[in-house]
């Protein structure tokens, strides 16, 4: 039993030590990386692996270009000339589906399929775990989702047409903020320049640009947006509903609500100087 939870923790370092995160604070893992990982010596048979958790993905009825994102490289191959190397930026659950298709008699294929489950489990939480949750810890939690939404906001506007994403995001920004751009509503925060409002946002605040993100995508899905100026125009008005139903509902306009005393950063290094301390 011992031995088994220290090939665990060893194969934890493995997989956490090739894992990636985006400009955005996303997660993310290379094919390429994970393939030898997962002792796999020839890309073809890797390939085949991916295509294999591809399909299992859309049966799930899940968009596998969200979650197997092409990421190829040019790549000397002598005199000067390049050649194309295929490849993929994955996200964890795409791992999993990977892992799950994998050749089962290869050991690391085990522990990469208790990682990547485990892993994507502790990043779930109940209704209840929610609940008891401080302020401060749910804004860090609908930060989190956030993050995540606009990510795969931003990669199905991208497919709709979207070019300039700093227009496209303030037509949700002026349907839910009553006219305010992000500029706006840092000003009216007080932000200091280039500070994320996102960071400086109460947690019900959060919530509802949660929504707006994750309705326009669906939206823009849906009604399969084909051009930015529409897909502008459906972020604008998806904004514009959920303003209009957070006042049918009697609640809180969200520039109404109140900016907390400190932004997630700030937190953060206070967490990280604590630890620093204790330890």
């Amino acid at each position: 039993m011992k031995e088994k939870i220290l090939k665990i923790e060893k194969s934890d370092k493995t997989f956490e030590s090739i894992k990636h995160i985006d400009e955005y604070g996303i997660e993310f893992w290379y094919a390429r990386e994970l393939m030898e990982v997962l002792s796999y010596k020839d890309w073809r048979y890797f390939d085949a692996v991916i295509e294999k958790a591809k399909i299992a993905c859309q049966n799930s009825e899940i968009a596998d270009i969200d979650h197997f994102v092409v990421n190829n490289k040019m790549v000397e191959i002598g005199s000067g000339a390049k050649r194309e190397k295929k490849d993929y930026k994955l996200t964890r659950y795409a791992c999993y589906l990977i892992a799950q298709n994998a050749n089962p008699r290869l050991k690391i294929v085990a522990l990469a399929q208790t990682y990547f489950a485990v892993q994507t489990r502790k990043q779930e939480i109940t209704e209840k775990e929610y609940s008891e949750l401080s302020e401060d810890e749910k804004r860090f939690y609908q930060r989190n989702l956030t993050r995540k939404g606009n990510y795969s906001l931003n990669q199905t506007a991208k497919r709709a047409g979207v070019k300039n994403f700093d227009k496209f995001h303030n037509y949700g920004y002026k349907g839910l903020y009553n006219g305010e751009t992000a500029d706006d509503i840092a000003k009216r925060k007080k932000l200091r320049y280039r500070e994320d409002i996102l960071d400086n946002m109460c947690s019900e605040e959060l919530v509802a640009n949660l929504f707006r993100i994750s309705q326009t995508e669906s939206k823009l899905k849906r009604e399969k947006i084909k051009t930015e100026k529409d897909a502008n125009k459906t972020h604008y008005e998806v904004g514009n509903k959920i303003r209009k139903t957070i006042k049918e509902l009697g609640g809180t306009m969200p520039e109404n609500l109140p900016t907390p005393e400190k932004s997630l950063k700030e937190l953060e290094k206070e967490n990280k100087l604590i630890e620093e301390k204790i330890h």
